[in-house]
């Protein structure tokens, strides 16, 4: 299995296919796995790239808390374009990995072809909410450490994941899941690179993301997924991934 060493960490990815790249991220408690689906279908036209985030599946879980942070992730998802010889790609993630896909957009617009957005949000500009989502997840990440991995969210996504450590989702939890400021939120009517914005009809707590991503930016696409949860590509995959392609070849065409 193929991978990457990052100052000592060891990051887990995988690719497959030949054409325009796209990066596919996780979401948080979930792993490449969760892209199976995808890597298969879509893999006839385009090379399919994913990987574990740290504290995640496959991917090293360091127990120092300074080993996990948005830059450090960002800088994994560049090197892992690196290791697959992609200097540019669509940049896509479901809920962390489409806010951490925002995040390298950010970092990165000029290896950023597209950005899709899946069952994800940007962020808070006020610090209240966000203080009310840090919340959250350090509680997530107190509990994983005290009860173990059985407290593992049951969401489709995260169920075909296979975690070595307990302590690697608390502290990706506490260093990855939290967010610092509004940057990523207040970059949405900057994002000038074609954009699809997709949701799970059910997915009830990031469907108000999906509207507001849509609206904020410029000449995004929205596609609401009947039938559909959190995990959109998991529980309608054929609808999903003829969304997705249709975006891809539209972006993507020479």
């Amino acid at each position: 299995m193929p991978y990457l060493d990052r100052d000592g960490v060891k990051i887990y990815y995988e690719e497959r296919g030949t054409g325009p790249a796209v990066l596919l991220s996780h979401g948080y408690s979930a792993s490449a796995r969760m892209w199976k689906g995808q890597m298969e279908a879509l893999s006839d036209r385009y090379h399919l790239i994913a990987f574990d985030m740290r504290g995640h599946d496959r991917s090293d879980s360091p127990d120092d808390l300074a080993r996990y942070s948005h830059e450090l992730t960002i800088g994994d998802m560049a090197a892992v374009l690196d290791a697959c010889g992609a200097k540019r790609a669509v940049i896509a993630g479901l809920s962390l990995g489409g806010f951490m896909s925002l995040a390298f957009h950010l970092a990165h617009p000029e290896r950023t072809v597209a950005l899709m957005l899946f069952d994800t949000g940007p962020g808070y500009k006020k610090d209240g909410p966000r203080e009310e989502w840090n919340k959250m997840a350090t509680t997530r990440a107190a509990q994983l450490e005290k009860d173990g991995l059985d407290t593992a969210q049951a969401s489709a996504e995260v169920r075909v994941a296979h975690h070595r450590s307990a302590r690697g989702l608390a502290q990706a939890a506490r260093g990855m899941l939290t967010q610092k400021d509004g940057r990523v939120i207040e970059s949405l009517p900057e994002i000038k690179v074609p954009t699809l914005v997709l949701a799970g009809e059910q997915d009830k707590m990031f469907i108000p993301s999906a509207d507001y991503m849509a609206a904020k930016i410029p000449g995004a696409e929205k596609v609401i997924l009947a039938n559909a949860g959190h995990a959109a590509n998991i529980d309608q995959p054929a609808a999903f991934n003829a969304a997705v392609r249709k975006f891809l070849d539209r972006v993507t065409a020479a």
